[in-house]
């Protein structure tokens, strides 16, 4: 059993990252940011006899990476009450690895994992990252992927995260439940 966690903030160890972080202590996993790799927009082909043409790009490496773990841990900021635009482009980018044929069992693969959202916004947090988790709660259900659990925290500027004593409670519990599932899962499979 494996975890990987993907971090859609443009900025290097803000906010998100830290409660992130605060989350995966100890734990073993993967640490995918998107900022350090080159995803690009796709023209949507879906209709289309050819259907998507290929990208020149590195979708396909984060992508695999991503597909290899169990559990998927999705990192972002709340950006007008919606994931980062690097995040929505990676997960825009589904949409063609539904149709390709060098992952034949995209939406299968999908429908097997376990998947946690951690986001960080300003002011009234709790509110306004209803949209963005019932974003995400389509987006699994789409894929029959099982949505386990978020931890939502406040800051507005950098540091501010440490501050927020509910979302760092909230991360603790997190933490022990992935703990937890680490080991049960491992029972399994010995």
């Amino acid at each position: 059993m494996s975890i990987a966690v993907i971090y859609g903030s443009t900025r290097e160890k803000g906010n998100t990252e830290w409660l992130t972080e605060y989350v995966i202590s100890g734990l073993p996993v993967e640490k995918i940011y998107l900022r350090d790799y080159n995803i690009l927009p796709i023209k949507d082909e879906r209709h289309t006899e050819a259907g998507f043409q290929p990208v020149l790009d590195d979708y396909q490496v984060v992508i695999e990476q991503v597909l290899k773990h169990e559990i998927l841990i999705f990192a972002t900021p709340i950006y007008w009450y919606s994931m980062s635009g690097t995040m929505k482009l990676f997960i825009d980018r589904w949409s063609q690895s539904l149709r390709d044929k060098h992952l034949p069992n995209f939406r299968e693969g999908l429908s097997k994992k376990k998947a946690y959202v951690i986001a960080v916004g300003g002011d009234n947090p709790s509110i306004k990252a209803l949209p963005l988790l019932q974003q995400f709660q389509y987006i699994f259900d789409f894929f029959g992927t099982a949505f386990e659990g978020y931890v939502i925290g406040k800051a507005s500027k950098p540091g501010d995260i440490q501050k927020d004593n509910k979302a760092i409670a909230n991360a603790i519990l997190m933490q022990k439940v992935l703990a937890e599932q680490l080991k049960s899962l491992e029972k399994e499979k010995s």
